[in-house]
């Protein structure tokens, strides 16, 4: 198994902290200068609150182990993101694999910028923490790290690729650098792994559309 060291960057910018409340409304992020946005997921999620929300109240187990899932599988990506030693046997069997298969899409990453980081945008009046900013195949890029019980399409994950280039409007806002690649590594538990890059101005229509539902909504 290939353990690669990854370079970071040296930072030049700042980030603003973040306080998360979890509401009945969704999560909410507020400000150091007291302003509140709604998460990026509660947002480009809230039409298929109501049908999640039914699947978790059918489905508790299930739905307690992919939250789990989810957990343990960014927490040791962080750590070997982080240069930190992995040792496979202190993590379940089932995040353990999912982590091996997805060793050689994390590879291709460098030059980290930031990771699990607090990002908002007062133009999109969202707010969240990003799982990654760094290079992918030499390209600057926001990564983001999914596990799944079974392989997804394209047309599967547009809310994930909505997400995304919403943390590459935040970047740019909060620190003047344009991001220009969205990246969703996904391992699955079929086996299967895949690198779904695209480009985020794609999916801004998409996400605005999204955000005045939102609103809609809420009003």
């Amino acid at each position: 198994m290939e353990m690669k060291k990854f370079h970071h960057v040296e930072k030049t910018w700042t980030l603003d902290n973040l306080q998360a409340k979890t509401t009945e409304e969704g999560r909410k992020y507020f400000t150091e200068e007291g302003q509140s946005f709604p998460s990026v997921t509660t947002v480009t999620g809230h039409k298929k609150q109501a049908f999640f929300a039914e699947w978790r109240r059918k489905n508790p187990q299930e739905s307690k182990r992919v939250l789990v899932r989810g957990n343990k599988l960014h927490s040791v990506i962080e750590d070997y993101i982080n240069n930190q030693e992995i040792d496979l046997t202190k993590i379940p069997a089932n995040e353990a694999q999912l982590f091996i298969q997805l060793l050689p899409e994390l590879n291709r990453i460098d030059n980290v910028y930031e990771q699990e980081s607090p990002l908002w945008s007062s133009t999109l009046g969202l707010a969240g923490r990003v799982d990654c900013v760094a290079e992918f195949d030499g390209v600057l890029s926001i990564i983001d790290f999914k596990g799944s019980t079974r392989r997804k399409s394209p047309s599967d994950i547009q809310e994930y690729f909505m997400q995304a280039s919403a943390y590459a409007i935040m970047w740019h806002e909060r620190t003047g650098t344009p991001i220009h690649q969205v990246v969703i590594l996904m391992s699955c538990e079929d086996g299967h792994t895949e690198a779904f890059v695209s480009d985020p101005r794609k999916h801004v229509r998409q996400l605005k559309d999204i955000i005045e539902s939102y609103k809609l909504v809420k009003s």
